[in-house]
C-alpha cells in the first residue's frame, strides 16, 4: 500500500512539473508574440475543456506578410525551446495559421479573419484562465 501511495505521488509531482513548463513555454510564446508586435494575444487555458491541448494562443499580425513573419519567429523560439512541432496549417495563405505543438496550440489570424470567426469566444467563459503579454491591457 505505501508503494502505492508513494507512485501517486511521484505521478502528481511530475504531472505539475510538466503543467508548469507547458505554462513557461505558453509565455514564452505569447511574450515573443507581442515582441514581433502581434496584435490581440491571448493564451486561453482550454486543458478542462479539450483532449487537444493545454493551452491555445490567440494572436493577430497585421497583414499576410506579418503574419508569416509571426509564425517563422514562433516556430524558431519554439524549437529553441524544445517544442516540437506536429503540424502546420494556413502558411501558404497567411490568412489563418495554426501550429500544432501537442499541449499547446498556436493560432495566427489575419485581422478579417479573426474578426469573422472569433474562434476564441468558444473557449472563454468567465472562470477561463488567461496569459497575456506584460503590460497588455486585459479586453
Amino acid at each position: 500500500m505505501e508503494n502505492i501511495n508513494e507512485m501517486k505521488t511521484n505521478i502528481s509531482e511530475l504531472e505539475a512539473r510538466l503543467q508548469s513548463e507547458i505554462r513557461h513555454c505558453t509565455e514564452l510564446l505569447v511574450e515573443t508574440a507581442a515582441s514581433k508586435k502581434a496584435t490581440d494575444v491571448i493564451a486561453v487555458r482550454v486543458g478542462d475543456k479539450t483532449i487537444l491541448a493545454d493551452w491555445f494562443i490567440f494572436m493577430s499580425g497585421t497583414s499576410a506578410i506579418h503574419v508569416k513573419s509571426l509564425c517563422d519567429e514562433i516556430e524558431d523560439r519554439a524549437a529553441e525551446a524544445g517544442l516540437q512541432l506536429r503540424r502546420r496549417e494556413g502558411y501558404n495563405d497567411g490568412r489563418w495559421i495554426v501550429l500544432d505543438y501537442a499541449s499547446i496550440i498556436v493560432h495566427i489570424f489575419h485581422p478579417e479573419e479573426r474578426e469573422y470567426y472569433n474562434v476564441e469566444r468558444l473557449w472563454m467563459d468567465e472562470t477561463t484562465e488567461v496569459l497575456r503579454p506584460e503590460g497588455a491591457a486585459e479586453a
